[in-house]
């Protein structure tokens, strides 16, 4: 098992299409916590605050263990915000913590 960043790149306006199917995003990631597997998750808000508001979000970071590249990547693409047209892009790249220890 490894450590993978996924990165969602949301599409302009998206926040309507998050809230219509974000809780099956958390519900997919309440499962990978879980299993022990999630290391964190978030949204990217489009300005400096906690609670943007109607400025809604620009992506999401997840970090998270898979068995292998071609694992993370099959379940980036099952996410609920790529089937509803939330996220424009996704990348899924190998991660290694260093910090904190």
């Amino acid at each position: 098992m490894m450590l993978y960043a996924i990165c969602g790149e949301d599409v302009p306006n998206s926040l309507e299409k998050r809230m219509s199917v974000r809780s099956e995003h958390l519900k997919r990631l309440q499962l990978l916590q879980e299993a022990g597997r999630l290391i964190l998750a978030g949204p990217h808000p489009v300005i400096d605050s906690l609670d943007p508001g109607p400025a809604g979000f620009s992506g999401s970071l997840i970090v998270a263990e898979f068995d292998s590249l071609d694992a993370a990547k099959t379940w980036a693409e099952a996410d609920p915000y790529v089937s509803a047209g939330v996220y424009a892009k996704v990348s899924v790249k190998p991660f290694k913590k260093v910090f904190p220890t």
